[in-house]
């Protein structure tokens, strides 16, 4: 047995009840449950549907996100995020380079190595050198002016934990971000990369060992073996090709407005949606939401 959950952007809910309703008709589908009115709603089908793709491809074309994933074991007991571009709107290192003046040249290796076209070691290590010399109080100017919270991530987070999940951030990006961005969204523990710093400034290095792509699979199985879980039990959310190890491996992989490349090697796609969708796709319904905090402080 399988779950159909269809959802929208909460900004804008639009979801039709008589599309739900036609689709679980054609599929064969068991009643319809609103998780949220206009929002997202999910109903069981007894195997996946061949055309699923195609279904899926038009609903995108109408705003709606559609996930297919098995009835049993839906709520996890460990959330595994990736921050920039996912936990929070920018990526961390792109909003330090505009403060050096190379914002062009640092973004477009980023955008490189998201999508899978570089190393993601190399490239992070090209990028950090373009930062040599930079004050490193600019990393409380760029948190304070530049850094925006991604929507529905303090209601998930806050809403995994009261049901007992551990929740972590888990970041190619560096600790002096993460350290804040944790706090403020109230996740237990957080892991990044930490840049060099001499006499108040950036030395253009990373520390090693670099947290990339493997760094975070390693990350996932040392969190299930100290929590004595299984990595079925775990929903882990990116957007960049160093996430795809950890969306692989999790029970639940989530690409979220995932760069191209990055979303087609991923079953579980949400381009429409915010993090809240994390928790429809357990099968939370909205009355089960815990809401904390407002903005990044």
């Amino acid at each position: 047995m399988h779950v159909t959950t269809l959802l929208t952007n909460p900004a804008a809910p639009g979801l039709d009840p008589a599309l739900v309703d036609s689709l679980r008709n054609a599929w064969g589908g068991g009643a319809v449950s609103w998780l949220a009115p206009d929002e997202a709603a999910e109903f069981s089908i007894p195997d996946l549907p061949e055309n699923r793709w195609q279904v899926w491809e038009e609903l995108q074309q109408a705003g709606v996100d559609m996930v297919i994933q098995p009835a049993v074991g839906r709520q996890k007991k460990l959330l595994l995020a990736d921050m920039d571009s996912t936990m929070i709107g920018q990526e961390c290192i792109d909003e330090l380079a505009a403060e050096a003046g190379v914002r062009d040249r640092v973004a477009e290796i980023t955008a490189r190595a998201m999508n899978g076209e570089l190393d993601f070691e190399a490239a992070l290590q090209a990028r950090v050198s373009l930062l040599q010399g930079l004050n490193y109080a600019v990393i409380e100017k760029v948190l304070n002016e530049r850094i925006t919270l991604t929507p529905g991530g303090r209601t998930l987070v806050a809403t995994m934990k009261a049901h007992g999940a551990r929740c972590v951030l888990v970041s190619g990006g560096f600790v002096d971000f993460t350290r804040r961005v944790a706090a403020d969204l109230g996740f237990d523990e957080h892991r990044a990369n930490a840049l060099c710093v001499e006499n108040g400034k950036l030395t253009g290095e990373v520390q090693k060992p670099i947290l990339g792509r493997e760094a975070k699979v390693r990350a996932l199985h040392e969190l299930v073996d100290r929590l004595d879980i299984v990595p079925a039990q775990v929903i882990a959310v990116g957007d960049g090709a160093n996430d795809l190890g950890m969306l692989s491996v999790a029970g639940t992989g989530v690409a979220l407005h995932a760069k191209p490349s990055v979303a087609e090697k991923c079953d579980i796609r949400i381009n429409h949606g915010d993090l809240t969708a994390l928790l429809y796709l357990q099968g939370y319904d909205r009355d089960a939401f815990v809401c904390a905090g407002q903005a990044l402080t």
